[in-house]
């Protein structure tokens, strides 16, 4: 096996990557959505259960004519 020399282990500026054989991850869950909570309110709810539990109590306060976007 040939020695690499310092020139061939640079990283080039740019890479161009073909994507269009890329298999979808069959490990990543459907329906998993990322929120960044803010410092202050992420003190408040130690879990994402807790999160949810009160974004679903503010739920119910809001008439289901409203549509949220």
């Amino acid at each position: 096996m040939a020695q690499n020399s310092d020139d061939s282990m640079e990283m080039l500026p740019e890479y161009e990557f073909d994507y269009t054989n890329a298999k979808p991850n069959r490990f990543a869950q459907d329906a998993l959505i990322t929120v960044t909570l803010e410092p202050d309110v992420a003190q408040v709810f130690s879990t994402s259960e807790a999160v949810n539990k009160a974004l679903r109590a503010i739920l119910t306060a809001i008439p289901k004519t409203v549509t949220l976007a």
